[in-house]
């Protein structure tokens, strides 16, 4: 079984690094929720434009852990969630929702805690009826997510880990932590990495 909660803790950098350095979602992303972060399989869905009708059926379908996913065939600055929605995944176990669109009520958001990052803030609303797709590959800032791939979100945005590579890059992105715990002890007490790293040697010869 995965360890979403490690995943989550060691952070989107970490975990980045320990891939090899790929996964980044290129979206410049609005943290709702100060502070918050977490990792778990993507449910994907794909909405019309300005529509969000996929946005309530992935909801009704998604198991607890889920990260949703939300596209649209053309992404742009409409509410795909706001208050209402983001209550309903919630009380449905979702973990957490990526948003390749915009939300709304970020107050309102912020307070029900739910982790979510979206790529735009509006109070634009988006209509209902128009049917979209579920559990599909999208693209997201130019990252592939498939259904069942792991997306993992902080303060850093969100990266996406294949679920094939998932038990193979836990490990390692564990030995970076411990890593970067005994650097920083080092560089507390004075050490430097201009040293530790051979750079005076490049730099000054």
């Amino acid at each position: 079984m995965t360890d979403y909660a490690t995943l989550a803790g060691l952070g989107v950098a970490t975990v980045h690094e320990a891939a090899g350095r790929t996964g980044i979602v290129h979206l410049p992303l609005v943290q709702v929720v100060p502070g918050s972060r977490v990792a778990g399989p993507a449910r994907t869905a794909v909405c019309a434009p300005g529509d969000n009708t996929m946005v309530h059926a992935v909801i009704a379908h998604a198991q607890p852990g889920d990260v949703l996913v939300l596209s649209s065939v053309e992404p742009a600055a409409v509410a795909l969630v706001g208050e209402l929605l983001a209550t309903q995944a919630q009380a449905h176990g979702v973990a957490g929702i990526l948003v390749d669109g915009a939300v709304r009520d970020l107050d309102d958001l912020a307070e029900i805690g739910l982790p979510i990052w979206a790529r735009f803030v509006r109070a634009q609303g988006a209509g209902k009826g128009v049917v979209g797709s579920l559990d599909v590959p999208v693209v997201a800032g130019g990252a592939q997510i498939r259904p069942g791939d792991v997306v993992v979100m902080d303060c850093d945005g969100a990266i996406v880990l294949e679920r094939e590579r998932v038990d193979d890059v836990l490990p390692l992105a564990l030995e970076r932590a411990e890593h970067e715990r005994s650097m920083r002890e080092r560089y507390a007490k004075g050490e430097l990495s201009y040293d530790l790293n051979g750079l005076r040697e490049i730099v000054e010869g």
